[in-house]
């Protein structure tokens, strides 16, 4: 049985990913029964479409998995706290719960939308953040 730290380090894998692509380095897994059902990462540039987020996409391949739009009882494992699109679409979808590491003083949800989750979603912050918050910082600080 995998614990949370495995799946967050799933999502770290994901956001290596974007890194190498030139991508915003952020990543999300979505687990299910203890099994990863779909893994993504930011792909903004790649697609030239900005709402291509690593959990935007990361819920559109777990819908197509499991055959319907509700994630119910799924987690999203992310790096990065979610922009209000993100935590919207996360909402929609009607995930159990949402974890993520870093957080995001300046775009996440909980200053500009902080009531974008489903009601009933579960919500833990923190977990790997000086692992998730060093990437994102490696990244714009090479790019200025």
């Amino acid at each position: 049985m995998f614990d949370e730290n495995y799946f967050m380090q799933q999502a770290l894998r994901e956001a290596e990913q974007a890194l190498r692509e030139g991508e915003v380095p952020i990543g999300a897994v979505i687990v299910s029964n203890n099994q990863i059902i779909a893994r993504a990462h930011n792909m903004t540039e790649r697609l030239h479409d900005v709402t291509a987020h690593a959990e935007m996409q990361a819920i559109t391949a777990a819908a197509n998995t499991l055959g319907g739009k509700y994630l119910t009882d799924c987690t999203i494992y992310v790096t990065v706290e979610p922009c209000p699109m993100c935590a919207g679409a996360i909402g929609w979808a009607q995930l159990s719960r949402l974890v993520y590491g870093a957080s995001d003083p300046k775009r996440g949800y909980t200053l500009i939308a902080p009531t974008a989750l489903h009601p009933k979603t579960e919500v833990t912050s923190g977990l790997l953040a000086e692992e998730c918050a060093s990437m994102m910082k490696d990244f714009f600080q090479k790019r200025r």
